[in-house]
């Protein structure tokens, strides 16, 4: 990452000491606390809604217990999808989402839905007391509510970075 053991030790002291100085940090408590900093040390119930191809693979291939979280549920409106399992859960109809959540309470909603239905989806997510989102519609949520968590997720605007970082490469390769 190109940063130097004073700038982590620094970055480290920002949430307390955990070492000493000469001797280094004990690993298996320093991998502790900054596990509980990033909250892995409970568990954070999630649903998933959109259960298309990202979706998919979302909650395929993420492991979401060892980074905090459960997924507790999934959600489609596609009615071929409704009844099937993913990951050893049910997918569930969208129409379903309110009584899920009163019955279940998740914290985390994982968004793999289309831009034209986020907004009204959000809103009706708000509604049933979900106030943290991952979001990876291509909807940016503008949402007037201050107690919102919103992580937007732009696959597109990552490829782009990456397309530009290997065309900087290239350009200083030949020069």
């Amino acid at each position: 990452m190109g940063l130097t053991a004073s700038q982590i030790r620094q970055d480290l002291n920002c949430f307390g000491g955990f070492g000493q100085q000469g001797y280094g940090y004990n690993v298996v408590s320093l991998y502790e606390e900054i596990a509980k900093i990033l909250g892995l040390d409970h568990k954070l119930d999630a649903i998933l809604i959109g259960v298309g191809n990202l979706g998919k693979a979302v909650a395929s291939h993420m492991n979401f217990a060892e980074r905090g979280f459960r997924l507790i549920g999934l959600f489609d409106s596609n009615p071929s999808l409704i009844g099937k399992e993913l990951s050893g859960i049910k997918i569930m109809d969208t129409s379903e989402l309110q009584s899920f959540c009163e019955e279940r309470k998740p914290t985390v909603a994982i968004l793999c839905i289309p831009k034209a239905a986020a907004e009204s989806l959000g809103k009706r997510l708000l509604d049933c007391g979900i106030r943290c989102f991952w979001n990876f519609s291509h909807y940016d949520f503008t949402l007037e509510y201050d107690d919102v968590i919103v992580e937007n997720v732009h696959l597109s605007d990552s490829l782009m970075t990456l397309g530009y970082r290997v065309n900087e490469k290239l350009r200083g390769s030949k020069s």
